[in-house]
C-alpha cells in the first residue's frame, strides 16, 4: 500500500493488482478503494494472475486513450484568444448571445463571430458538443 502510494504521489497512475499471503477483507477494501484493480490472495490460480494483468492493460489502454483526447481538446483550447474563451465560458453556462454581448459591452454580431470561431477552433459541430468538450477539460 505505501509503494502504492508513493507511485501515485509521483504521478504514475499505472494499473495495480495486489497479491498478499495473508490478506483479509479490510485490506483488499482498502486497497480497492485506494484504486487496485484486483486483490488477489494466495495461493491462487495462474488465470486469475492473467485475468487481471489483461483487465489493467485494457483499461490503462483506456485511460491513455482518454488523456489523449483531453490533452488534444485542451491544445485547442490554448486556439482560442481571450475573447472567444469569454464568450464560451458564458455561453456553457447557457446564457444567450444577448445575455453574453450585455455582460460583455459587445455586440451580439461580435458574440456570434466569437462563437463560432471558437466552435470552429475546438471542432464542436453544436453546441451541446462544445458543451461536453469545455466540460472534458474541466471548464
Amino acid at each position: 500500500m505505501d509503494f502504492h502510494r508513493k507511485m501515485e504521489g509521483l504521478g504514475l497512475n499505472l494499473p495495480v493488482v495486489f497479491i498478499t499471503g495473508h490478506g483479509d477483507i479490510a485490506m483488499s477494501v482498502k486497497a480497492i478503494k485506494a484504486g487496485a484493480i484486483e486483490f488477489l490472495t494466495k495461493p491462487f490460480r495462474d488465470q486469475e494472475l492473467l485475468d487481471a494483468i489483461h483487465q489493467g492493460i485494457e483499461q490503462n489502454h483506456a485511460q491513455r486513450q482518454q488523456d489523449a483526447i483531453v490533452a488534444k481538446l485542451r491544445s485547442c483550447w490554448l486556439l482560442l484568444n481571450e475573447g472567444e474563451r469569454e464568450v464560451v465560458k458564458l455561453v456553457v453556462q447557457g446564457l444567450l448571445n444577448k445575455q453574453i454581448a450585455y455582460q460583455l459591452g459587445l455586440s451580439e454580431v461580435t458574440v456570434k463571430v466569437r462563437r463560432s470561431n471558437a466552435m470552429r477552433k475546438m471542432r464542436a459541430n453544436s453546441l451541446a458538443n462544445l458543451v461536453r468538450l469545455t466540460e472534458k477539460i474541466g471548464l
